[in-house]
Parts: structure tokens; sequence; C-alpha cells
């Protein structure tokens, strides 16, 4: 039986880390990204570039995508040379989180030219992704999801969503719209504490020794709010977009979602206030400023 080949599309924060995981783990890689510079980064590492996900997908049997949305994703699948029209792949492995209505789109696309796609967003953030502890959640015929079990074990680990090309989007999104909601209350939470004449470190401490306890006071505030870094590395409009499409989707379904509103209104006021490049943790530096306090650790 000959080897499989992979390919990888997308590079950035997440992209590049999990293909990085993919030639540790001892395989052939093909790779491309707009940004040459992180491409360059792996071919040092042994992948091979190309200059289209064409030609990604006339090299490689099985491509892996990490994008930033769903627009992103149908052009390059179906742009002018877009990997709907390659030779080889025959299935597309999409680590996106794009929302259900847009992988169901990507599926159709590559339908057409008998190309499985594979709906598996990650969770985890960029340590997940250079740890292989990701929490992977996939959709796709069971068979499918058998014979890329091994691999995608190098990202972390795996649930099975069912068969419908979106169902792991679901996941995704109402997870990412618990992380959002983490911080944005966490910020407001340790703002009203530290103007209160409380130290932040050792109001961190009791709430994750208590029921406060959540990914952004065990992760995020430590990391990047308490060390005034703010450097997650995940941008506050992508968390938008994620927390977004969650609201587009409760709407079809007829889900109320007043927390939620609100978590997206907090979302879209830090990257008016702090720019375009705003890092998700700029929640807290937005609360901070409104406060008129800083949320850090004493030296």
């Amino acid at each position: 039986m000959s080897e499989t080949i992979y390919g990888f599309i997308g590079l950035g924060n997440m992209g590049g880390p999990m293909a990085g995981r993919l030639l540790d783990a001892g395989h052939v890689l093909h790779v491309t990204d707009s940004d040459p510079a992180v491409m360059q980064r792996l071919v040092a590492r042994g992948a091979v570039a190309h200059d289209s996900a064409q030609s990604v997908g006339d090299s490689a049997d099985v491509v892996f995508l990490s994008l930033p949305d769903g627009k992103v994703v149908q052009s390059v699948l179906s742009g002018e040379h877009g990997l709907a029209r390659s030779s080889r792949a025959k299935c597309v492995v999409d680590l996106s989180t794009i929302g259900p209505a847009a992988a169901q789109r990507a599926f159709e696309i590559l339908a057409e030219q008998g190309i499985e796609y594979v709906d598996a967003p990650v969770s985890g953030g960029v340590t997940g992704a250079e740890r292989g502890t990701l929490a992977v959640m996939v959709a796709c015929l069971p068979a499918r999801y058998e014979a890329l079990t091994q691999v995608l074990g190098n990202f972390g680990k795996l649930f099975y969503l069912g068969a419908q090309a979106g169902q792991a989007q679901v996941m995704k999104l109402a997870n990412n719209l618990l992380s959002a909601t983490a911080v944005a209350i966490t910020s407001e939470a340790m703002a009203l504490g530290v103007k209160a004449g409380l130290d932040a470190s050792v109001m961190i401490d009791v709430i994750n020794a208590g029921s406060g306890r959540n990914s952004a006071t065990m992760e995020k505030f430590p990391r990047a709010v308490l060390t005034g870094t703010f450097d997650v590395g995940f941008a506050a409009r992508l968390a938008h977009k994620d927390v977004r499409l969650c609201l587009e989707e409760a709407e079809r379904n007829g889900v109320p979602m007043v927390v939620g509103s609100s978590v997206r209104e907090m979302l879209v006021m830090t990257t008016a206030i702090r720019g375009q490049n705003a890092d998700y943790s700029d929640v807290a530096r937005v609360v901070e400023d409104w406060a008129g306090v800083k949320v850090r650790a004493k030296s």
C-alpha cells in the first residue's frame, strides 16, 4: 500500500504548528500560504512549497485547511487555481472555524469533483496546536473518520460528531461562545476587584480554587493580562466572527442568546477601540480603560 501524501493550506498561528507536527511525525507535506515567510519556515523543516492550492492538491492525497473564515475557504476551493481543480486530492480536511452553512457549501463544491470534505474544527489555541493537545471535532462519513484517526491524532484528542458536514462546526461555535463569554465576564470581575483594592494575582488564585474558574482565569489572564503583554495569539476580530456565526446558527434554530449577544457587542467594541489587530485579551484592556484600573500582577 502506497504512503499517503499530505498537503496543508494556511500556515498561520494555528496552521503553522499543526503542519509542523505532521512534519515531526515523518509525513511528506506539501504546503502553501499567502505569506511566503511562514511557508519558508516549514520548507526549512522539510516541507515542499507550492504557489497555489491547486498545485498542493495535484501533489497530495489528503489536504488540510486552516483558514480564517468561510469566504477564504470558498476561494481556496473554487478560485482560479483552487483545490477543487486539483488532479490528485481525494479528501479535504477543514480545520477552520467557518460555521455550518459554509461547511455545507464547501462539502457541495468538493462533492461535485468527487472529493470528500471533512468538517474538523479545532480548539485549544496556539499552545494546544504546538503541543498536540487540541480538541479536534470531526464530522464526516464513519469510514473516512476511521481512515483519518491516526493522522488527526497528531493534533490532539478526537471527537466524532456524526456524518453531516456542519455538525462539528456547531460544536466548535458553542465552545467558542463559552470561551469568549469567559474572557468578557472575567475582565469585568477582575476590574471590579482591583478597583476595590484587591490584588489581581490573589484574585486569580482564589477564582481558580473556587467555582468561578474558567479558561480565561486559568490560562489567558495569567499569561496575557496580569503580565500586561496582551498576546494570547488570537485576534479579537476572529473571536467576534466565531460568536457572530454562533448567534446566526442560534437564530436559525430558534434559540435565544441574550448573554451571547452582549459578548458579541463587547468584541465589536474591542475591535473598534483597539483596532483590527487587537488581541483576544484586549477585551480586558478595554474594560480596564473604562474602569480606570490596571489588572496586573504586583512585581
